[in-house]
């Protein structure tokens, strides 16, 4: 069932992703191409909880896991502060 759950989080954050991309590539504004590749981590994210959920527990993937989020995050604070566009 979490399997399900974390599947449709990362089918949302994708389908996020996909839009806001899709809206920079028409519009040319930078605040939805920061917060399209921040949805991008996030999708990311969700796809490798998945894959930590079935691996062993001998392997640990926390970090792993949380790197796409963070550089998510880090593009969406560049966008936010230091774009000035």
């Amino acid at each position: 069932m979490t399997t399900a759950l974390y599947l449709l989080c990362a089918l949302t954050s994708a389908a996020c992703a996909v839009l806001l991309l899709r809206g920079y590539g028409n519009s040319r504004v930078p605040l939805l191409l920061w917060s399209g590749l921040c949805f991008v981590g996030f999708a990311l994210n969700n796809l490798m909880l998945i894959i930590d959920a079935h691996t062993p527990a001998t392997l640990d993937l926390s970090v792993w896991r949380t790197l796409p989020a963070l550089l998510g995050i880090v593009c969406l604070l560049y966008g936010l502060v230091w774009d000035k566009r």
